[in-house]
């Protein structure tokens, strides 16, 4: 019997995906349990919109995020920190100190967990940093780190 499963089931198969189960398999455990449902027109139908839901927002999250990557491009961002003569900095300018700064200064919104620093900077000067926004979608993003 084809069904289709509402849930993850360890061993037998991932949300929406249609799978072959037992009769007894699915008429004793996975229907009763609301684990899934059978595959038949009306319920694959509506998979079908839900997927191509799915899909719709995708597109639209990725079309965003090229669209701030584009802007990104543009921009240069200052931060201002205290720092020694020698040019070595007090600390260091972290993922959220540069995602703080892009939101005060040009109001974009971008999680610190998406800015790909390895470690602090710590040394005065320009560095471009990667901002992965989106799968498949890579902003550079020029940084000038100055002293107050």
């Amino acid at each position: 019997m084809k069904v289709i499963l509402l849930d993850n089931i360890k061993g037998v198969g991932k949300k929406d995906e249609i799978i072959n189960a037992s009769d007894g398999y699915a008429r004793n455990f996975l229907f009763p349990k609301k684990l899934a449902v059978e595959a038949n027109a009306e319920n694959l139908s509506k998979l079908n919109s839900k997927k191509e839901a799915q899909n719709y927002k995708k597109d639209v999250e990725k079309q965003k995020a090229e669209e701030l990557a584009k802007k990104l491009k543009g921009i240069m961002l200052k931060i201002k920190v205290k720092a020694g003569e020698n040019g070595k900095i007090f600390g260091g300018v972290t993922s959220k100190e540069i995602s703080e700064n892009l939101k005060s200064q040009y109001n974009f919104e971008i999680d610190k967990k998406k800015i790909d620093l390895k470690e602090p900077i710590k040394t005065l000067g320009e560095f471009i940093v990667v901002i992965k926004l989106y799968e498949g979608v890579i902003a550079n993003l020029k940084l000038e780190v100055i002293s107050l």
